[in-house]
C-alpha cells in the first residue's frame, strides 16, 4: 500500500506572516533528533506535547537549585520549595483565567476527573439522580463516572452525535432536566477534534440546577480558555498535553464545591490536624493533595503557561486552523474519509481519517516508516 499527497495539493499553506514557525520548532530540542534520514515530524500532540527548553531548563533548576518537601520544612530550601509550588499554582490558574483557591495539582487529568467522580458524584449524588455524558467522551471521561454510578445507584444518560460528528444539542436539551445533577463533557474532541459550545451546555446545566464537569485536556493548550467566561464548575486538563511535564494534572472547581466535598485520598499535607481516632483536614485547595506533590512538575507546568503565553494562545489556534483548512483540503484530494465537522473553524488540530477497510495501525505504521526513509 502506499499513500500519495496529489500534486495540486502541494505549497498552498497560507500562515500568519508573524508567526515565527522555524524559531518556535527551535524551542524544542527534540525536534533536532532525525529519524533515519529525516529530520523528527512529530503528530502525536493529543496523547503528549513536547517539551520547550524553557520548561526543561525550569525543572533541572529546581531540582539543582531548590529540590524540598513543601508545607512542611522550615528551612531554606522548603521555604523556597513551598513559594515556588504556590506560585505555580497561582500561575496555572492564570492561565485559564480562575481562582486559585479551586486549583488543585494532581498527577493528570484523569485523576482530576477520578476525584470529582469519587469526591462529588459518589459521596454527595443520591441513588436516581443522573450523570449526562456524550457520545464523544475519552475514557478518562467516561470509566470514572460508571463506577461513581456503579457504587451510587446514579444513572448514566448519553447525549448523541450529528452526522457531522457536533453534539446532537437538541438531546442535550432534552438531558438537561430533573433529575440531571451533572453534566461531563469534553471541550475538544481528541479524536473528532470537535470543539464543542461548553458555554451554552453550561447555561442548560444550570438551568435545571446541574453542575458541568469539562474535560479541557485538547482544549487549553491550544486556545485561550477562561472558567469565568465558560461558566464551568469543574475543569481537567494534563500538564503533559500543554508542553508541561509528564506526571502533572490540574483540576479547577469552584472553591465552594471543593468545601462540600470529601477528601479523595488522605495522608500527608491534607490534614490539618491528626489525632488517634479521627482527623480534620487542610483548607482548599490542600485537602485534595495527599502525599509529597511533584513540586518539578508543577513548577515546569507554571513555566510551560508562560511559554504558551508568550507566544499567544490566539496566535496558536488560529496557526492550528490553517493548518487544519490546508489538511482538510489534501485528505479530501486522496479521497479518504475524515471524521468529524468539515469547517476548520469548528473544530481543534486534531484530525482523523480512515481510508477504506485499512485498519488504522496499518496506516499509521506505513506512515512512520514513510518518514523515516
Amino acid at each position: 500500500m502506499s499513500i500519495t499527497v496529489p500534486p495540486a495539493a502541494r505549497g498552498r499553506l497560507s500562515l500568519e506572516a508573524d508567526f515565527d514557525v522555524e524559531a518556535v520548532r527551535a524551542d524544542f530540542p527534540i525536534l533536532c533528533r532525525q529519524i533515519g534520514d529525516r529530520p523528527l515530524v512529530y503528530l502525536d500532540s493529543a496523547a503528549t506535547s513536547q517539551k520547550p527548553v524553557q520548561v526543561l531548563d525550569a525543572v533541572e533548576r529546581y531540582y539543582r537549585e531548590s529540590n524540598s518537601n513543601v508545607h512542611r520544612g522550615a528551612h531554606t530550601l522548603g521555604n523556597e520549595a513551598t513559594e515556588l509550588f504556590e506560585n505555580a499554582r497561582r500561575r496555572v490558574a492564570a492561565f485559564i483565567d480562575a481562582d486559585p483557591r479551586g486549583l488543585v495539582f494532581t498527577r493528570n487529568a484523569t485523576e482530576s476527573l477520578n476525584l470529582v467522580a469519587s469526591s462529588y458524584a459518589r459521596e454527595l449524588l443520591r441513588p436516581g439522580d443522573r450523570i449526562v455524558l456524550t457520545l464523544m467522551e475519552h475514557h478518562s471521561n467516561l470509566v470514572p463516572w460508571q463506577l461513581a454510578a456503579d457504587r451510587a445507584g446514579l444513572d448514566l444518560a448519553f447525549v448523541g452525535l450529528t452526522a457531522e460528528g457536533r453534539l446532537d444539542m437538541e438531546i442535550a436539551a432534552r438531558l438537561l432536566t430533573e433529575p440531571t445533577k451533572l453534566l461531563a463533557v469534553v471541550h475538544q474532541s481528541n479524536v473528532l477534534g470537535t470543539v464543542n459550545p461548553i458555554r451554552e451546555l453550561a447555561d442548560l446545566a444550570h438551568a435545571c440546577g446541574a453542575l458541568i464537569a469539562v474535560d479541557a485536556c485538547q482544549s487549553v493548550p491550544h486556545m485561550p480558555v477562561s472558567v469565568r467566561e465558560l461558566d464551568v464548575d469543574f475543569l481537567a486538563f494534563s500538564g503533559h498535553k500543554a508542553c508541561g511535564p509528564m506526571g502533572g494534572g490540574v483540576l479547577w472547581a469552584r472553591p465552594e464545591l471543593l468545601e462540600r466535598m470529601p477528601p479523595f485520598l488522605g495522608g500527608g499535607s491534607m490534614i490539618q490536624r491528626v489525632e488517634l481516632e479521627r482527623s480534620t483536614w487542610a483548607e482548599v485547595p490542600n485537602k485534595f493533595e495527599a502525599g509529597t506533590p511533584d513540586v518539578a512538575s508543577a513548577h515546569g507546568l507554571a513555566a510551560a503557561c508562560d511559554y504558551l503565553d508568550g507566544i499567544g494562545r490566539e496566535r496558536i489556534h488560529a496557526h492550528e486552523q490553517a493548518l487544519v483548512r490546508h489538511l482538510l483540503e489534501v485528505l479530501d484530494e486522496a479521497q479518504v474519509d475524515v471524521q468529524g465537522p468539515r469547517e476548520a473553524v469548528e473544530r481543534g488540530g486534531a484530525v482523523s481519517f480512515t481510508m477504506g477497510e485499512i485498519h488504522p495501525h496499518d496506516i499509521a505504521t506505513i506512515l512512520d516508516r514513510d518518514a523515516s526513509r
